[in-house]
Protein backbone atom coordinates (compact mmCIF):
# COMPACT_ATOMS: atom_id res chain seq x y z
CA UNK A 1 0.00 0.00 0.00
CA UNK A 2 1.30 3.69 -1.49
CA UNK A 3 -0.13 5.51 2.49
CA UNK A 4 1.16 2.32 4.63
CA UNK A 5 2.96 4.36 7.24
CA UNK A 6 6.80 3.10 8.45
CA UNK A 7 6.86 4.40 11.20
CA UNK A 8 5.01 2.38 14.41
CA UNK A 9 2.58 4.05 16.58
CA UNK A 10 1.48 3.08 19.78
CA UNK A 11 -2.22 2.87 19.21
CA UNK A 12 -2.34 0.87 16.43
CA UNK A 13 0.10 -1.76 18.62
CA UNK A 14 -2.31 -2.19 21.14
CA UNK A 15 -5.03 -2.11 18.61
CA UNK A 16 -2.92 -5.23 17.27
CA UNK A 17 -2.52 -6.79 20.84
CA UNK A 18 -6.47 -6.32 21.14
CA UNK A 19 -7.27 -8.38 18.15
CA UNK A 20 -7.94 -5.39 16.20
CA UNK A 21 -7.60 -4.68 12.23
CA UNK A 22 -7.27 -0.92 12.54
CA UNK A 23 -3.12 -1.50 12.37
CA UNK A 24 -0.65 -2.02 9.56
CA UNK A 25 2.47 -4.51 9.11
CA UNK A 26 5.34 -2.55 10.69
CA UNK A 27 2.83 -2.24 14.04
CA UNK A 28 2.46 -6.44 13.76
CA UNK A 29 6.06 -6.40 13.15
CA UNK A 30 7.15 -5.04 16.31
CA UNK A 31 4.29 -5.83 18.39
CA UNK A 32 5.37 -9.39 17.47
CA UNK A 33 9.13 -8.84 18.70
CA UNK A 34 7.53 -6.95 21.87
CA UNK A 35 5.91 -10.20 22.57
CA UNK A 36 8.32 -13.12 21.72
CA UNK A 37 10.49 -10.42 24.82
CA UNK A 38 7.47 -10.50 27.06
CA UNK A 39 5.17 -13.11 26.06
CA UNK A 40 2.85 -11.72 28.44
CA UNK A 41 1.90 -8.39 26.89
CA UNK A 42 -1.21 -9.33 25.27
CA UNK A 43 -2.94 -10.68 28.45
CA UNK A 44 -1.60 -7.16 30.03
CA UNK A 45 -3.14 -5.12 27.16
CA UNK A 46 -6.52 -7.34 27.34
CA UNK A 47 -6.32 -7.24 31.76
CA UNK A 48 -5.90 -3.53 30.61
CA UNK A 49 -9.52 -3.46 28.62
CA UNK A 50 -11.25 -5.72 31.19
CA UNK A 51 -10.10 -3.19 34.32
CA UNK A 52 -11.76 0.12 32.24
CA UNK A 53 -14.86 -1.87 31.87
CA UNK A 54 -14.90 -3.05 35.50
CA UNK A 55 -14.05 0.67 36.74
CA UNK A 56 -16.34 2.87 34.87
CA UNK A 57 -19.14 0.74 35.30
CA UNK A 58 -18.30 1.10 39.09
CA UNK A 59 -18.05 4.80 39.37
CA UNK A 60 -21.79 4.60 36.77
CA UNK A 61 -23.40 2.25 39.02
CA UNK A 62 -22.39 2.62 42.20
CA UNK A 63 -21.05 6.16 42.54
CA UNK A 64 -23.61 8.09 39.70
CA UNK A 65 -21.12 9.40 38.12
CA UNK A 66 -22.93 10.64 34.49
CA UNK A 67 -19.50 12.65 32.93
CA UNK A 68 -16.46 11.04 31.67
CA UNK A 69 -13.31 12.81 30.37
CA UNK A 70 -11.01 9.72 28.79
CA UNK A 71 -7.84 11.61 27.80
CA UNK A 72 -5.49 9.37 25.77
CA UNK A 73 -8.47 7.17 24.67
CA UNK A 74 -6.74 5.30 21.99
CA UNK A 75 -8.14 3.66 18.66
CA UNK A 76 -11.76 2.58 19.36
CA UNK A 77 -12.40 -1.09 20.83
CA UNK A 78 -14.97 -3.40 22.07
CA UNK A 79 -16.62 -1.45 25.01
CA UNK A 80 -15.61 1.90 24.75
CA UNK A 81 -16.51 4.34 27.79
CA UNK A 82 -19.38 6.05 26.55
CA UNK A 83 -20.67 2.16 25.56
CA UNK A 84 -20.21 0.91 28.80
CA UNK A 85 -21.38 3.74 31.24
CA UNK A 86 -24.46 4.92 28.55
CA UNK A 87 -25.21 0.55 28.72
CA UNK A 88 -26.10 1.34 32.70
CA UNK A 89 -27.19 5.17 32.16
CA UNK A 90 -28.58 6.65 29.10
CA UNK A 91 -28.15 9.86 29.84
CA UNK A 92 -24.00 9.97 30.56
CA UNK A 93 -22.21 12.25 28.57
CA UNK A 94 -18.02 11.12 27.05
CA UNK A 95 -15.13 13.43 25.87
CA UNK A 96 -12.47 11.62 24.54
CA UNK A 97 -9.11 13.44 24.22
CA UNK A 98 -6.09 12.07 21.84
CA UNK A 99 -3.91 13.56 19.65
CA UNK A 100 -2.78 10.31 17.53
CA UNK A 101 -3.98 11.34 13.50
CA UNK A 102 -5.32 7.75 13.50
CA UNK A 103 -7.50 8.03 16.11
CA UNK A 104 -8.83 11.19 14.80
CA UNK A 105 -9.66 9.44 11.60
CA UNK A 106 -11.58 6.48 12.99
CA UNK A 107 -13.04 9.11 16.19
CA UNK A 108 -16.72 8.64 14.32
CA UNK A 109 -17.09 5.02 15.87
CA UNK A 110 -16.25 7.24 19.16
CA UNK A 111 -19.21 9.40 18.45
CA UNK A 112 -22.25 7.13 19.12
CA UNK A 113 -24.51 8.15 21.64
CA UNK A 114 -27.60 7.53 22.79
CA UNK A 115 -30.13 10.31 22.41
CA UNK A 116 -30.03 10.79 26.26
CA UNK A 117 -26.91 11.08 26.60
CA UNK A 118 -23.68 12.58 24.24
CA UNK A 119 -20.05 11.98 23.09
CA UNK A 120 -17.40 13.95 21.01
CA UNK A 121 -14.16 13.25 20.79
CA UNK A 122 -11.33 16.33 21.27
CA UNK A 123 -7.97 16.01 18.90
CA UNK A 124 -5.60 17.48 21.33
CA UNK A 125 -2.04 16.98 23.46
CA UNK A 126 -3.67 15.63 27.04
CA UNK A 127 -0.40 17.70 28.04
CA UNK A 128 -2.28 20.93 26.94
CA UNK A 129 -4.79 20.87 29.78
CA UNK A 130 -6.20 24.01 29.72
CA UNK A 131 -7.01 23.97 26.53
CA UNK A 132 -8.83 20.23 27.04
CA UNK A 133 -10.64 21.55 29.92
CA UNK A 134 -11.78 24.70 28.11
CA UNK A 135 -13.05 22.57 25.07
CA UNK A 136 -14.30 19.40 27.56
CA UNK A 137 -17.13 22.21 28.77
CA UNK A 138 -18.96 22.29 25.88
CA UNK A 139 -20.11 19.10 26.41
CA UNK A 140 -19.67 18.28 30.53
CA UNK A 141 -20.14 20.42 33.57
CA UNK A 142 -17.44 20.52 35.54
CA UNK A 143 -19.17 21.95 38.50
CA UNK A 144 -20.56 18.63 38.49
CA UNK A 145 -18.74 15.18 39.22
CA UNK A 146 -16.56 14.03 36.57
CA UNK A 147 -14.73 10.39 35.83
CA UNK A 148 -10.88 11.64 34.84
CA UNK A 149 -9.87 8.25 32.94
CA UNK A 150 -6.00 7.78 31.98
CA UNK A 151 -5.52 4.60 30.85
CA UNK A 152 -2.09 3.84 29.50
CA UNK A 153 -1.23 7.67 28.91
CA UNK A 154 0.89 8.43 32.17
CA UNK A 155 3.79 5.91 30.91
CA UNK A 156 4.11 8.51 27.69
CA UNK A 157 5.12 11.19 30.25
CA UNK A 158 8.76 10.04 30.91
CA UNK A 159 9.46 12.43 33.85
CA UNK A 160 7.18 11.72 37.00
CA UNK A 161 7.16 15.10 38.02
CA UNK A 162 5.49 16.66 34.62
CA UNK A 163 3.30 13.28 34.46
CA UNK A 164 2.22 14.18 38.21
CA UNK A 165 1.18 17.64 37.56
CA UNK A 166 -0.61 16.94 34.62
CA UNK A 167 -2.79 15.01 36.46
CA UNK A 168 -3.08 17.51 39.43
CA UNK A 169 -3.75 20.62 36.59
CA UNK A 170 -6.62 18.43 35.74
CA UNK A 171 -7.55 16.91 38.89
CA UNK A 172 -7.87 20.71 40.19
CA UNK A 173 -10.62 21.74 37.96
CA UNK A 174 -13.31 18.88 38.69
CA UNK A 175 -15.63 18.97 40.89
CA UNK A 176 -15.45 17.12 44.70
CA UNK A 177 -16.70 13.86 44.02
CA UNK A 178 -15.06 13.08 40.91
CA UNK A 179 -13.49 10.55 40.32
CA UNK A 180 -9.96 9.40 38.57
CA UNK A 181 -9.10 6.14 36.66
CA UNK A 182 -5.53 5.07 36.07
CA UNK A 183 -3.57 2.44 34.45
CA UNK A 184 -0.55 1.76 33.14
CA UNK A 185 2.13 -0.69 32.87
CA UNK A 186 4.56 -1.93 35.74
CA UNK A 187 8.51 -2.16 36.24
CA UNK A 188 9.21 -5.49 36.34
CA UNK A 189 12.05 -7.16 35.05
CA UNK A 190 10.50 -9.22 32.60
CA UNK A 191 9.10 -5.82 30.82
CA UNK A 192 13.12 -5.21 30.21
CA UNK A 193 13.87 -6.20 27.00
CA UNK A 194 10.50 -5.41 25.75
CA UNK A 195 10.55 -2.37 27.13
CA UNK A 196 14.17 -1.57 25.08
CA UNK A 197 12.42 -2.52 21.95
CA UNK A 198 9.42 -0.43 22.20
CA UNK A 199 11.23 3.03 22.85
CA UNK A 200 13.85 2.16 20.02
CA UNK A 201 11.64 1.46 17.46
CA UNK A 202 7.29 2.50 18.85
CA UNK A 203 6.43 5.88 18.73
CA UNK A 204 5.98 7.70 21.68
CA UNK A 205 8.05 6.05 24.04
CA UNK A 206 7.60 4.87 27.00
CA UNK A 207 8.47 4.64 30.57
CA UNK A 208 7.69 2.06 33.48
CA UNK A 209 6.64 3.05 36.75
CA UNK A 210 6.74 1.11 40.19
CA UNK A 211 3.75 0.50 42.48
CA UNK A 212 5.19 4.02 44.83
CA UNK A 213 5.79 6.09 41.39
CA UNK A 214 2.41 5.02 40.49
CA UNK A 215 0.27 5.49 43.86
CA UNK A 216 1.82 9.20 43.51
CA UNK A 217 -0.68 10.04 40.77
CA UNK A 218 -3.61 9.43 43.81
CA UNK A 219 -2.48 11.82 46.15
CA UNK A 220 -4.92 13.26 48.17
CA UNK A 221 -7.38 11.28 46.92
CA UNK A 222 -9.73 8.68 48.28
CA UNK A 223 -8.52 5.56 46.83
CA UNK A 224 -11.22 2.70 46.55
CA UNK A 225 -10.47 -0.20 47.62
CA UNK A 226 -8.41 -2.63 46.80
CA UNK A 227 -6.39 0.11 45.99
CA UNK A 228 -3.79 0.58 43.67
CA UNK A 229 -3.20 -3.20 42.21
CA UNK A 230 -2.41 -5.10 39.36
CA UNK A 231 -5.34 -4.69 37.03
CA UNK A 232 -6.93 -8.31 37.11
CA UNK A 233 -7.10 -7.68 41.02
CA UNK A 234 -9.37 -4.78 40.87
CA UNK A 235 -12.67 -6.30 42.15
CA UNK A 236 -12.58 -9.23 39.46
CA UNK A 237 -15.70 -10.20 38.18
CA UNK A 238 -15.40 -14.14 39.05
CA UNK A 239 -12.70 -16.51 39.69
CA UNK A 240 -9.30 -16.36 40.41
CA UNK A 241 -7.42 -13.76 39.27
CA UNK A 242 -3.87 -13.67 39.29
CA UNK A 243 -1.88 -10.64 39.36
CA UNK A 244 -0.23 -8.97 35.72
CA UNK A 245 2.58 -5.94 35.30
CA UNK A 246 -0.12 -3.76 34.87
CA UNK A 247 -1.22 -1.19 37.74
CA UNK A 248 -4.56 0.44 38.23
CA UNK A 249 -6.20 2.27 40.66
CA UNK A 250 -9.43 4.12 41.11
CA UNK A 251 -9.52 7.44 43.51
CA UNK A 252 -12.16 9.67 44.40
CA UNK A 253 -11.84 13.76 44.82
CA UNK A 254 -12.97 14.69 48.63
Amino acid sequence: MADEPNEPQTARIWNYWLGGTENFAVDRQVGDQIREAFPQIVENARASRAFLVRAVSHVTAEAGIRQFLDVGSGLPAADNVHQVAQRLAPESRVVYVDVDPLVQTHAQALLTSTPQGATRYLHADARQSAEVLAEATRTVDLDRPVALIMSGILGHIVDDDEAATMVDDYLAALAPGSYFIALDGSRSERHGTAEKIWNEQANPPYVLRGPDQFARFFAGLELIDPGVTSAPLWRPDSGVARPLDVLCGVGRKP
